[in-house]
């Protein structure tokens, strides 16, 4: 059983969509989507710096179009789940049938823009805390006021806060936190500061066309399989403000017999996080075209072992 996942901000690196753009109609494909939201993802994923491309309006409409841009070479590829953390809930969307691409590049567009905003109200960050028992780290953050925003399994959780919550974490980690590594991000995402973000996601998704789920999509609120496409868009809305809990995708995978996860482009965060928290299950990152072959091999093998 394959499970697609795609990543969250924070994965995209300069210059990484460049070797991407060098298969047959992918420069065509990117250029029409920076046409259709006014933004230059071209520029964005090949010449821009990390300064650049941490803005959050920015980061999110070329993480979404990356994802899509690697998942299309795998034609009518029918994985058994699909799940994605943070904005790559939406990557995950259309993956599922949920959005058409264009669509989904808009409201990533609106998602980026709004959080952006709500970002700019206040100095907030995040950080990553490594080690450490899920509830006592949980526990520790809540007394500093701090929300643990991504609770992601395997012994990583990231706080979020104002700029003087995290200056007190660092100065008193929780009991078993080995390191507390701060996040190139420009605001406390998914917590009560990107509440503003909400209304102005709730009045765009009014706007999409939406369908139900070709295959199972996992949302990152809580875990849950949902079959309904207005009640995962009614997710994708609400999630900007609420905590991720990967680790509940990951239990998922795990009771649903995932065999193989598939992460695609920029890869590699949420394959790091399966390596230490699912045993057993292969797992491959899409970085650039060159995993390519390794990624169909895998598709392959487990899609034949679903059909068995």
């Amino acid at each position: 059983m394959l499970v697609l996942v795609a990543p969250g901000q924070g994965a995209q690196t300069p210059g990484f969509l460049t070797p991407w753009l060098d298969l047959p109609g992918a420069a065509d494909r990117v250029k029409a989507w920076s046409d259709a939201i006014d933004l230059d993802l071209v520029h964005y994923g090949t010449k821009a710096d990390a300064d650049e491309i941490r803005d959050t309006a920015v980061a999110q409409p070329l993480l979404v179009a990356a994802g899509l841009l690697a998942a299309a070479e795998f034609g009518e590829l029918s994985p058994a789940a699909v799940a994605g953390h943070s904005v790559g809930e939406i990557t995950a969307a259309v993956l599922a049938g949920v959005l058409d691409e264009v669509s989904a590049l808009g409201f990533v567009r609106a998602r980026g823009l709004a959080m952006a905003e709500a970002a700019a109200v206040s100095e907030t960050g995040m950080a990553a805390l490594l080690g450490g028992e899920t509830e006592q780290v949980v526990a520790h953050l809540e007394g500093l006021g701090l929300t643990a925003a991504n609770v992601n399994g395997a012994g990583q959780i990231v706080a979020a806060g104002t700029a003087g919550q995290l200056a007190a974490l660092a100065e008193d980690k929780p009991q078993g936190v080995r390191r507390v590594v701060p996040l190139k991000v420009a605001g406390a995402f998914h917590t009560h500061h990107m509440a503003p973000a909400v209304a102005a996601l709730q009045a765009r998704a009014a706007q999409l066309t939406v369908a139900d789920p070709v295959v199972p999509y996992i949302s990152n609120k809580d875990g849950a399989v949902v079959s309904s496409g207005a009640e995962v868009v009614a997710r994708l809305v609400g999630q900007v403000a609420n905590p991720v809990r990967w680790d509940l995708c990951m239990e998922t995978f795990a009771a649903h017999g995932v065999t193989a996860l598939l992460e695609v482009c920029p890869g590699g965060t949420l394959t790091g996080i399966a390596k230490r928290a699912l045993p057993g299950v292969a797992t491959l990152a899409l970085k650039t075209p060159e995993n390519l072959d390794a990624a169909r091999a895998l598709v392959a093998e487990h899609s034949a072992a679903d059909a068995a």
